[in-house]
C-alpha cells in the first residue's frame, strides 16, 4: 500500500507523530543531520564565495539508504524537521541526497498535538533557501574561527576544546575581563550600620557624612580612585564615627508608605528556561534542554529552542480561560498581555515555550511524567499562566535612615 512518507529529526518524535497521523502515513527519523563538513581540514573554499564542502556522514549514509527504500513506495514526501535554520538545512540535504521523484512538501509545527500536526499537513510550504544559507553560514563561521583558534586552546588549556563562532568571542571577553582584573587596583572603604533596639528591630545604615554620600564599591574606578562628591570612609574614620555615635539617641524622622507594583515576567525562551531551572531545580543547561526536548517530543510543551517571547492568539485565549477558572476573573487583566523580544536578530519562527493545547495542569500529569520532568513542566506551566495575569500589588515600607550630626 502506497502512503506518504514523513521524515522528522528524532526517533522519539517519530513515534509520537506516527501515533497522531495513524496508518495513513509512514513516519521515519533522519536522526539529525545526514550531511556535514568533513572533520579533517577547513573544507571551506575561501576562493569560491566560501562554499562549504558537505558530504554524507557515516551514519547519514545508512539513514539515506533506508529512507530511499521507504521512498520507493511513497506517494509524497513530507519534510517535518524543526522550523529553524538547522531543521531547514536537514530538509535541504535530505532532498539533495534522496533525489525524490514524488512531490516534496515542507511541513512545520510548533507543538506535537493532533490539531497542530493536522494543520501542518494541510498547510505545507517550500524549503526556505534563506534559512538554509543561514545555517551553512554558521557552519562556515565555525570553521573559519575554530580552525584558527582551537589549536591555541589545545596547547594552552586542554586537548579537544572547540572554538567556533560562539566560543571565540566568548574567549576574547574572558581574556579582556581577566586583563582588567589583573590591572585592577584594590581600594579600601568602610561603611557603618546600627542595629536598633526597637520592636521590630531594623538596620540603619550610614548614608551621609557631613552632607556627602558615603562611597560604595561602584564609586571607584579600576585604578582605585573614588569619584568626586563622595565621602570615602576609612577604617580609622569608621572607628571615629562609631565612638562618636556610641550612647547617642537615634530618631526615625519619617516613614513612607509606598504602593508596590510588579508586572509578570514574559513566557520562557530557551535561555530564561535554562536559568530558572538552574536556579530553582539545580539542573545544568544541558539537563534542562534534554528534559525539555523529551517533553516536546512527547507532546507536552511547544518547541524548546526559541528566542520569541510571544504567544499565539489561540494560546493566550486558552491561558486566560484557565486563569479565570482556576484563580478567578480578578486576576485576569482587561486586555491580553503582549511581549516583545529584546534580542536582536531573534529567531521568532516559534512561540515562547509553553504547555501544548489543550492545557493540562501539572497535577493531572503526575502519572505520566517522572519527578524531574514534572518539575520542569511545572515551571513552564506557572510561568506561562503568570505571564497573562495582572500586576502584583503590595505595600513597600521604606524607613529613612537615621542621621546624627556630631562635631569632632
Amino acid at each position: 500500500m502506497s502512503r506518504p512518507l514523513v521524515i522528522v529529526e528524532s526517533p522519539a518524535k517519530a513515534k509520537t507523530i506516527a501515533k497522531l497521523l495513524g496508518k495513513d502515513f509512514v513516519v521515519e527519523a533522519s536522526v539529525g543531520h545526514v550531511a556535514d563538513l568533513p572533520k579533517s581540514g577547513l573544507q571551506v573554499d575561501v576562493e569560491n564565495d566560501f562554499a562549504p564542502n558537505y558530504e554524507v556522514t557515516e551514519r547519514g549514509s545508512k539513514v539515506i539508504r533506508d529512507l530511499k527504500a521507504k521512498l520507493k513506495t511513497a506517494t509524497e514526501l513530507y519534510l517535518a524537521t524543526d522550523e529553524d535554520r538547522e531543521g531547514e538545512a536537514i530538509s535541504y540535504h535530505l532532498v539533495e541526497y534522496l533525489k525524490p521523484k514524488v512531490p516534496v512538501k515542507r511541513m512545520v509545527f510548533h507543538e506535537i498535538t493532533r490539531s497542530a500536526i493536522d494543520e501542518a499537513v494541510r498547510n505545507t510550504r517550500e524549503i526556505d533557501k534563506e534559512l538554509v544559507d543561514a545555517a551553512e553560514a554558521r557552519r562556515v563561521l565555525d570553521r573559519l574561527f575554530g580552525y584558527t583558534l582551537s589549536p591555541v586552546l589545545w596547547r594552552k588549556i586542554n586537548r579537544g576544546l572547540s572554538a567556533g563562532r560562539v566560543q571565540s568571542p566568548a574567549i576574547r571577553l574572558v581574556v579582556e575581563r581577566e586583563q582588567e582584573r589583573m590591572n585592577f587596583i584594590v581600594a579600601d572603604y568602610w561603611d557603618l550600620a546600627v542595629l536598633t533596639a526597637t520592636s521590630p528591630s531594623f538596620k540603619a545604615v550610614l548614608s551621609l557624612v557631613n552632607g556627602m554620600r558615603v562611597a560604595t564599591g561602584r564609586d571607584f574606578d579600576n585604578k582605585g580612585v573614588a569619584r568626586d562628591g563622595v565621602a570615602v570612609v576609612t577604617k580609622e574614620r569608621a572607628e571615629e564615627l562609631t565612638a562618636a555615635l556610641r550612647g547617642k539617641d537615634l530618631v526615625v524622622r519619617s516613614l513612607d508608605d509606598k504602593p508596590y507594583r510588579k508586572s509578570p515576567k514574559a513566557p520562557f525562551i530557551t535561555s530564561s528556561l535554562q536559568q530558572e531551572a538552574g536556579n530553582k531545580l539545580r539542573l545544568s543547561a544541558g539537563e534542562v534542554m534534554r528534559i525539555a526536548q523529551g517533553l516536546y517530543e512527547s507532546g507536552y510543551i511547544t518547541y524548546m529552542r526559541t528566542d520569541n517571547v510571544g504567544l499565539s492568539d489561540e494560546a493566550i485565549a486558552a491561558i486566560r480561560a484557565e486563569i479565570t477558572s482556576t484563580f478567578g476573573e480578578k486576576l485576569v487583566p482587561g486586555e491580553p498581555r503582549t511581549y516583545k523580544s529584546k534580542v536582536k536578530n531573534a529567531q521568532e519562527a516559534h512561540e515562547a515555550i509553553r504547555p501544548t493545547l489543550p492545557l493540562r495542569s501539572p497535577d493531572s500529569l503526575r502519572g505520566e511524567l517522572n519527578a524531574v520532568e514534572l518539575n520542569v513542566y511545572r515551571l513552564i506551566w506557572q510561568r506561562t499562566l503568570a505571564s497573562q495575569m495582572g500586576d502584583a500589588h503590595a505595600k513597600q515600607w521604606k524607613q529613612f535612615r537615621s542621621t546624627c550630626r556630631c562635631t569632632w
